[in-house]
């Protein structure tokens, strides 16, 4: 199996993203799977021709892309990609999509098709706080939640795809006044974990995930 594991670069007047730093740590084999690792742009439609050029060469199994979600406190994997574009600020190229879709043939919505309760409760065993996400909001994340899940469906059938959001690092919040963090070693176990889920699961379980808001 070949997992490819796709990080954004820094973002938002950030001076660094915890997703590709994540990614840059993984090791090169986790489980039974072989690990490509991909730095994408934080640019709308950019990102996923980067993506899209990546699994024609590299043709994995998987593509699992990571965000960052700066005030989530745990490991967020992402349920669901929505078909729009809302930008609140700028991507990193100046462009700021507003009420637009991703792809105007494609569906409203696309689920991500990795096993996302396994993948969370994996996660929980190691001790590390992380749970179902409704949302992906409407940034560049939504942006390849989605567009890599579209990609999939109709120009690569038979592979799958998910989207995991981690949090700010410490050194991301020292001017941020209780806003929540997490180390780059657990960030890095969290995503491992997650990965072995996915190896590991060919039906996800069925356990509570949902969220009441």
């Amino acid at each position: 199996m070949k997992i490819l594991v796709t990080g954004f670069d820094p973002f938002g007047g950030e001076p660094i993203n915890p997703a590709i730093e994540t990614v840059k740590r993984l090791p090169d084999t986790i489980g039974r799977a072989e690990i490509i690792k991909l730095e994408i742009p934080t640019v709308c439609h950019k990102s996923l021709h980067v993506i899209d050029e990546a699994i024609a060469k590299y043709d994995p199994d998987v593509v699992l892309s990571i965000g960052q979600a700066g005030g989530r406190p745990d490991i967020t994997v992402e349920r669901v990609g929505i078909n729009v574009d809302d930008c609140r600020i700028p991507d990193n190229e100046g462009n700021q999509i507003i009420d637009e879709p991703i792809y105007p043939e494609g569906p409203d919505a696309y689920f991500v098709t990795v096993p996302i309760k396994a993948m969370v409760q994996r996660i929980q065993e190691r001790n590390i706080p992380a749970s179902v996400s409704n949302t992906a909001g409407t940034f560049v994340c939504n942006h390849v939640t989605y567009g890599v899940c579209h990609l999939l469906a109709t120009r690569y059938p038979g592979k799958r795809s998910g989207f995991i959001h981690i949090p700010f690092l410490p050194q991301q919040v020292l001017d941020k006044k209780n806003m929540p963090s997490m180390s780059q070693d657990v960030m890095v176990e969290a995503i491992e974990a997650a990965i072995e889920a996915i190896v590991d699961t060919e039906e996800d379980i069925k356990v509570t995930g949902g969220a009441t808001h």
